[in-house]
């Protein structure tokens, strides 16, 4: 399914414009190009902008500053030889009441919004609330929120909490920056991790400097709380992602969202990443003669007593010798910072644990991950995961896909029930086209992994048709130049209208 061309690999080896000191030259804008302030609020947002390309694209046309986390030394290096200007994002905390009114802006959006995904989180509110007064903190922000689960109620409280924002800030470092960089556009990487970018984005909206931001992942409208920003441009995965945003949102404008896919799977499909298996078994120290089942874990908190469901599967392949002996690959959520599969680490030396690079700070990929993460996919004869977006990954390369729909011996499923994720709204799509398998207990996973290792081109049709109806032809490589290409024109019409004003 790799198709279209290859884009450049990326060119690390730019000159150091800053020297590791911000001198006056480098915030002078040059008239005949637009600035562009990207926010960089999270660790991937670096692999989907930096390592990706896009990022140099747009310096390649604009004058791009960069404000951003710091993961540790050599990335903040690595982004000051890349780009000229790069400026620390820190967290400016605001007024606890404008903090207040976000929590009951985000709890009345999931109230109202009542997707799978949203009841499932209001559950688990409930659940982790272990004392009398983080219970009596969270039914005091429900009582609150209910009034106020509606559209007007909705657009009220987000009118409240943008004046609350406005009036109590106390802060101005980065009012201050702008006037000094004048950009055309800022434009967040990541508008689920708003938290951190807040402040950078309301003060060009306060100067009135046009913002624009990328819808994370496909998951993040039905499960991850309320957009709060009024951005002027959305940049999406696809056109489905475009008219739930349009839905939920009734002041986006259709002329506000740009379909442009997600560059973190360009990798996938740029040749020049690709291991051949050899070179791939002997890096995570796996058998090339023998079929490679893959795991992918999820986060603690969402799948307890995971470690049981992998040790349990490792079993099972014991008795497929019929296919050679198959061996389990387990990647770890490089998100899931627990350390919970240490000891099994230690007592299963037959499960591959290869080590993901990512650095803690930020949640951030090392580069090497694109190239590991591409090659585990494409070297795998089978992926087991638990409702991840690693399924669709699996999809894009046509490999048979089982979730697991059962729980471990030890979760009770009043705590917790593992076949409640693939009812969200983002996952059930992929259920119900065919494009992946639930097994529903042990017995059945075992037989759904022996049927995938004898015939993995069934259901070949509903995985590519899944692929198809989700990303259109985005899936060619080619993502990071169309993001840059669509920054670099909502730059260019800023610029031009500004001029056209006589600003």
């Amino acid at each position: 399914m790799v198709k279209g061309g290859v884009v450049p690999a990326i060119n690390e080896a730019q000159p150091d414009l800053r020297n590791g000191t911000r001198r006056d030259s480098d915030v002078k804008v040059n008239t005949r190009r637009p600035g562009i302030v990207a926010i960089v609020p999270r660790g991937e947002v670096i692999r989907n902008f930096v390592y990706s390309g896009a990022f140099d694209e747009v310096a390649e046309g604009a004058e791009l500053s960069l404000l951003s986390v710091i993961p540790n030394p050599d990335l903040d290096e690595m982004l000051k030889r890349r780009y000229q200007r790069v400026f620390k994002l820190s967290e400016l905390r605001e007024r606890r009441v404008v903090e207040l009114q976000r929590e009951v802006l985000e709890m009345a959006h999931g109230r109202w919004l009542w997707s799978e995904a949203a009841r499932e989180r209001w559950r688990l509110r409930a659940v982790e609330a272990k004392t009398t007064r983080q219970n009596l903190k969270l039914w005091s922000k429900r009582i609150a929120c209910y009034p106020f689960a509606n559209r007007p109620g909705l657009k009220f409280l987000s009118t409240m909490e943008r004046m609350s924002s406005r009036w109590l800030n106390t802060k101005d470092e980065y009012v201050k920056l702008y006037r000094e960089l004048m950009p055309s556009l800022v434009f967040n990487g990541s508008h689920v991790h708003s938290r951190l970018a807040t402040q950078a984005v309301q003060a060009a909206q306060w100067l009135g400097i046009p913002t624009a931001t990328f819808i994370f992942s496909w998951d993040n409208l039905t499960s991850q709380g309320r957009i709060m920003l009024p951005y002027d441009y959305y940049l999406v995965w696809n056109e489905a992602i475009r008219e739930q945003l349009l839905e939920l949102y009734e002041w986006i404008r259709p002329e506000q969202v740009f379909v442009t896919g997600t560059p973190q799977f360009d990798f996938h499909f740029r040749p020049e990443f690709y291991w051949s298996r050899e070179e791939f078994c002997a890096r995570v120290g796996a058998d090339a003669s023998r079929p490679i089942i893959l795991y992918s874990t999820g986060m603690a908190n969402h799948m307890p007593g995971e470690t049981q469901i992998v040790e349990g599967i490792a079993d099972m392949l014991k008795e497929l010798t019929e296919f050679g002996r198959p061996q389990l690959l387990v990647r770890v959520y490089p998100k899931d910072l627990t350390g919970r599969f240490e000891e099994l680490k230690q007592r299963r030396p037959d499960i591959l644990f290869p080590a993901v690079p990512w650095e803690a700070a930020w949640l951030t990929p090392q580069f090497e991950d694109a190239y590991l993460l591409t090659n585990t996919l494409r070297h795998s004869a089978v992926g087991i995961n638990v409702a991840s977006t690693i399924s669709l990954e699996l999809c894009m390369f046509d490999k048979p896909v089982v979730n697991v729909g059962y729980n471990p011996a030890t979760v009770d499923k009043r705590e917790l029930d593992y076949a409640r994720y693939y009812d969200f709204d983002h996952y059930r799509p992929l259920v119900e086209a065919g494009a992946v398998t639930v097994a529903k207990s042990e017995k059945e996973m075992l037989e759904m992994l022996r049927s995938a290792l004898a015939t993995p081109q069934t259901n070949s049709s509903q995985r590519q048709k899944v692929v198809t109806d989700m990303f259109a032809d985005t899936l060619d490589g080619w993502v990071a130049t169309r993001v840059a290409h669509r920054l670099l024109e909502l730059a260019h019409r800023s610029q031009q209208a500004r001029t056209n004003s006589g600003i």
